[in-house]
């Protein structure tokens, strides 16, 4: 596991220059460099959040060059792969055994919590929004999913959004 330092030094040298949009202080203060990504799942322990969002970052934009994905700005892919997650900066606390879902958010949901906090950072175009939104794929509610096949028909990369969380979480991260 990296130290705070090494998540910091990695998210200045390869995810910050390519924002179009300042965010470490926001993040550092939201404890998105310390958080888990989950509670049991996947990059369940401090850091897990940052470690899964570079490594989504990572496929996302070898999964752009090796397939020729053509996104509406150069910079979608590292905004996509890097805040899909957002929501759970605050998602959830230390408890006696691991980790607990905190049930006093502020904002709920998952794709729809990320793409509001990452709307306060910047201006988002359509298909970033989408590809946030439905980036849990199949494991979106049932009621959505026939919206979750249109952002797909509209905005393909939603598709390959989801392709990548779903490597890292499952391939990558085991």
């Amino acid at each position: 596991m990296r130290t705070l330092e090494e998540r910091l030094e990695l998210f200045r040298r390869e995810i910050a220059p390519k924002l179009p949009f300042s965010c470490e202080e926001y993040l550092t203060e939201r404890g998105f460099f310390t958080a888990p990504a989950s509670t049991v799942y996947h990059c369940s322990y401090e850091g897990g959040l940052f470690d899964h969002s570079l490594t989504v970052t990572r496929l996302l934009a070898e999964l752009t060059e090796r397939n020729g994905l053509v996104w509406g700005r150069p910079e979608s892919p590292v905004i996509v792969g890097f805040f899909h997650d957002l929501c759970k900066a605050d998602q959830f606390a230390a408890g006696p055994e691991g980790y607990v879902y905190r049930e006093d958010s502020l904002l709920k949901g998952h794709g729809e919590k990320s793409v509001m906090l990452l709307s306060t950072l910047c201006r988002l175009t359509e298909e970033e929004v989408a590809c946030v939104r439905y980036h849990m794929g199949a494991f979106t509610p049932a009621e959505e999913w026939n919206d979750y096949t249109r952002a797909i028909h509209r905005y393909p990369n939603v598709l390959w959004t989801h392709h990548a969380d779903m490597l890292a979480t499952h391939v990558r991260e085991l």
